[in-house]
C-alpha cells in the first residue's frame, strides 16, 4: 500500500507541478488518495498559479545568441485572460470530456478521440492500433512535455481541441518512464560555426529539424545547405526528438558549415557588334572549379532580403497587391493567399457580413529585420495544417512593417478601422517577436483584436492558437446569428405590419367605392332576377290560361260515361287533384287540365297505375276510355 501511495504521490506531483510534498499529501488525503479526484480538486483552485500549465506566464525558450537563453512569455490579449483563468473549471476540462487529437505520422493525419479521463498510456495504445507503431517505440511531440507522465489523464495536459501531435517510430525500445524522463530533460548543444560558438538549450521534445531551423536564423545557412558533424546516427534524424537521438550529457558538441558546391560556372558574355544593333550571347564554360553556388546564393540572398513592400507606399491596396506577389515569389506557391485590398475592405469582407457568412480576419505583420521571419514564413505558414485552417476559416491580410512610412500607414489604417487601442496593440509588438498574426473578430457590434500569435512559436502552438480563436469565434458567431435572426424576425414583423397598414389604407380609400359598386351590382341583380321572375310567371300564367281555355267542361257525376281521374302531385306535395271527364275526351284534355294547374307536360311525366307507362308518350288524340282511364283511374306526376 505504501508503494502504491508513493506512485500516486509521484504522479500527482508530476501532473500538478506541486513541489511541496506536504501540500501534495494534504490534497491526496482530502480525496482518500484518489488521483483523479485530487487533480480535479487542485487544478480549478490553482488554475492561475505559476505552477499550472495554463497560466499566462508560461515561457518558451528562444535561442538568440551565444550563451544566451531569452525567455519570452506568451502574450494574451486582456479579453482572453479571464477565459484562461476560468477554463480550468469549465466543463471542457472535466475528465469525462472528449479529447480530440490529430496525430501526424508518415505524412498523414490520423484523428483520435478519447475520453478526458484516459491516460497517456491509453493514448499510446490507441495510437498503436491506429498507426501500427508499438507504444514502446513511440516518440510523441506536442503532448505536454514533463506533464505527459504515463498515468497522467489527458484532461490534465491542457490540450487544445484538434491538437496536432507528431509521431515518430524509435529504433530502440524504451519504457514509458524512461521516455518521460528523457522528454523532461533539458539538452545543451554547443554549436560551432566558423569562428563563432553558440550554446543553446532545448527541451527533449524539440526535434532535430526544429534545431536546424533555428540555426538557419542564427547562421543564415538554409537547412538544405547545412552540413553537420556530431549528430548520432539515427534513422529519420530530422523528425526525431532530441530525447531519442542519444545526445551526450550534460553538453553535446556539434559543428555546422555550408555545403560546398563544385558545379562549374557558366559565364554569360555579351558581344556587341558595331555593324549590327543585335548582340550575340555566348555561354563560356570556366574550367576552374570553385564554389559557384556560394556566389549564386549570395545573389539569391540579396533578392530575398529585398523587402516584401516598396518604401513609401502611397496606395494601401497597391501595397497589399505588391506584398502578396513578392511573398509568393519568395516563398513559393505553398503559401497562404493574401487579401489584395485595403484593411477596411478586408474587415468588410470578413467581419461585417451576416453572421453565418463571417470569417476571422488574420493580419500578418512581417519585418525583414527579424531573425524569425524566414523560419515562420517557410516552415509554419507553409505547413499543410496551417494552410488548410487559414484557407477554410480566415481572410488573411498581409503588410510589411520594415519601412517606417509603411509602418505608420498601417497603424493609421488600424486606428481608423478599429480604434486607437488596436493601433497601440500592434505598435507595442517588438521587432524580435515578429512576424505576428493578429486575429480580429466581430463580437456583437464591435470589431476588435482577439489575440496576437507571435513568431516565436512552433507549428503546434500556431495551430493551437488558430483553433482556440476558431472555437471562440464559432460560439460568438452562433450567438450573433441567433440575434440576427431575432432582429430579422422583428424587422420582418414590422415590415409586414407596415405593409398591412398601407394595404389597409388603400382598402379604406376604395372601400366606399367598392361598397357602392357591390350595392349597385346587387340591386341590378335583384332587378334582373325580379324581371326574369315576373316574365317567367307571366309566361307560365299565359300558358296556364291558354290550357285552361282548352279544357272541356267538367261533366256531372250523374251523367253516363264519366271518367274520374285522380292525380297525385309530386313531392313535397301530399295533396292530390281530382277531375271528371267524358269517356270520349282525349288525352290532350287531361294534359291541358294538368298544365292549367301548373304541371305542363314539358316538366312532368304523367304515369298511369297499371300497366305503368308515361301517358305523355302516348297519342294525345287517344280517348281516356281507350287509355283505360275509364271509369276511374289514379295517375302520378313525376318531375322530369
Amino acid at each position: 500500500m505504501a508503494e502504491n501511495r508513493e506512485e500516486v504521490l509521484a504522479n500527482f506531483q508530476s501532473i500538478t507541478n506541486i513541489e511541496d510534498v506536504a501540500e501534495a499529501i494534504y490534497h491526496l488525503e482530502e480525496t482518500n488518495w484518489d488521483l483523479l479526484s485530487a487533480i480535479n480538486r487542485v487544478i480549478p483552485q490553482d488554475g492561475n498559479s505559476s505552477s499550472t500549465p495554463q497560466n499566462n506566464e508560461t515561457h518558451d525558450v528562444e535561442m538568440i545568441d551565444d550563451d544566451i537563453s531569452v525567455i519570452t512569455p506568451k502574450t494574451h490579449p486582456p479579453d482572453r485572460e479571464d477565459s484562461n483563468q476560468a477554463s480550468t473549471s469549465s466543463p471542457r476540462n472535466n475528465s469525462l470530456d472528449l479529447v480530440e487529437l490529430q496525430v501526424h505520422y508518415n505524412n498523414k493525419m490520423h484523428e483520435i478521440k478519447m475520453s478526458g479521463s484516459a491516460t497517456v498510456s491509453d493514448l499510446k495504445k490507441r495510437i498503436e492500433m491506429v498507426c501500427g507503431v508499438p507504444a514502446c517505440r513511440q516518440q510523441l511531440s506536442g503532448l505536454g512535455g514533463s506533464r505527459a507522465a504515463p498515468a497522467a489523464p489527458l484532461a490534465a495536459l491542457g490540450l487544445v481541441r484538434n491538437c496536432v501531435l507528431r509521431l515518430k517510430a524509435s529504433d530502440r525500445l524504451c519504457t514509458d518512464d524512461e521516455v518521460a524522463d528523457r522528454l523532461t530533460t533539458t539538452y545543451t548543444l554547443r554549436v560551432k560555426h566558423d569562428e563563432r560558438e553558440y550554446t543553446l538549450k532545448y527541451p527533449g521534445t524539440k526535434t532535430v529539424q526544429e534545431v536546424k531551423n533555428d540555426l538557419y536564423s542564427l547562421t543564415d545557412i538554409p537547412v538544405r545547405h547545412q552540413m553537420w558533424t556530431g549528430w548520432p546516427t539515427v534513422t529519420g534524424l530530422d523528425d526525431t526528438a532530441l530525447a531519442m537521438v542519444g545526445l551526450d550529457l550534460p553538453m553535446h558538441d556539434l559543428t555546422i558549415k555550408r555545403v560546398p558546391n563544385k558545379r562549374k560556372e557558366y559565364k554569360r558574355i555579351i558581344v556587341e557588334s558595331s555593324e549590327s544593333d543585335n548582340s550575340s550571347v555566348e555561354e563560356v564554360e570556366d574550367g576552374d572549379s570553385f564554389n559557384t553556388e556560394d556566389d549564386m546564393f549570395v545573389d539569391l540572398q540579396t533578392d530575398r532580403l529585398q523587402p516584401l513592400m516598396s518604401e513609401n507606399i502611397e496606395d494601401e491596396a497597391l501595397g497589399c497587391i505588391e506584398f502578396s506577389q513578392r511573398f509568393r515569389a519568395r516563398y513559393g506557391p505553398n503559401t497562404p493567399s493574401f487579401f489584395e485590398g485595403t484593411l477596411q475592405d478586408a474587415i468588410k469582407e470578413s467581419c461585417l457580413k451576416p453572421a453565418k457568412e463571417r470569417k476571422l480576419l488574420g493580419v500578418y505583420l512581417h519585418h525583414e529585420q527579424s531573425v524569425l521571419s524566414n523560419v515562420f514564413c517557410a516552415q509554419l505558414l507553409g505547413c499543410d495544417t496551417v494552410l488548410q485552417t487559414l484557407a477554410a476559416n480566415f481572410l488573411l491580410y498581409g503588410w510589411d512593417l520594415t519601412h517606417p512610412h509603411n509602418n505608420n500607414m498601417l497603424l493609421n489604417a488600424v486606428a481608423n478601422a478599429l480604434g486607437a487601442m488596436a493601433s497601440m496593440t500592434i505598435r507595442s509588438i517588438p521587432v524580435d517577436r515578429l512576424p505576428a498574426i493578429v486575429i480580429i473578430m466581430r463580437v456583437r457590434s464591435n470589431t476588435e483584436i482577439f489575440s496576437v500569435i507571435n513568431g516565436n512559436v512552433g507549428v503546434s502552438e500556431l495551430v493551437g492558437g488558430l483553433v482556440e480563436a476558431l472555437e471562440r469565434f464559432a460560439a460568438r458567431r452562433d450567438e450573433d446569428a441567433r440575434m440576427e435572426r431575432e432582429r430579422d424576425a422583428r424587422q420582418r414583423v414590422k415590415r409586414e405590419q407596415d405593409e398591412a397598414y398601407q394595404r389597409s389604407l388603400e382598402a379604406d380609400r376604395a372601400k366606399e367605392e367598392i361598397k357602392k359598386q357591390q350595392e349597385l351590382e346587387r340591386n341590378q341583380e335583384l332587378e334582373r332576377a325580379e324581371s326574369e321572375r315576373l316574365l317567367e310567371e307571366a309566361k307560365q300564367e299565359a300558358l296556364r290560361a291558354g290550357a285552361a281555355l282548352r279544357v272541356p267542361a267538367e261533366p256531372c257525376a250523374e251523367e253516363a260515361d264519366v271518367a274520374r281521374v285522380r292525380v297525385r302531385l309530386p313531392p313535397p306535395h301530399h295533396a292530390s287533384l281530382e277531375r271528371r271527364f267524358h269517356a270520349h275526351d282525349t288525352l290532350q284534355a287531361l294534359l291541358d287540365f294538368l298544365a292549367s294547374k301548373g304541371y305542363p307536360k314539358e316538366n312532368y311525366k304523367v304515369i298511369s297505375g297499371w300497366p305503368r307507362r308515361d301517358l305523355t308518350t302516348e297519342s294525345q288524340n287517344s280517348t281516356l276510355k281507350a287509355l283505360k282511364l275509364y271509369p276511374m283511374e289514379t295517375i302520378v306526376l313525376e318531375e322530369r
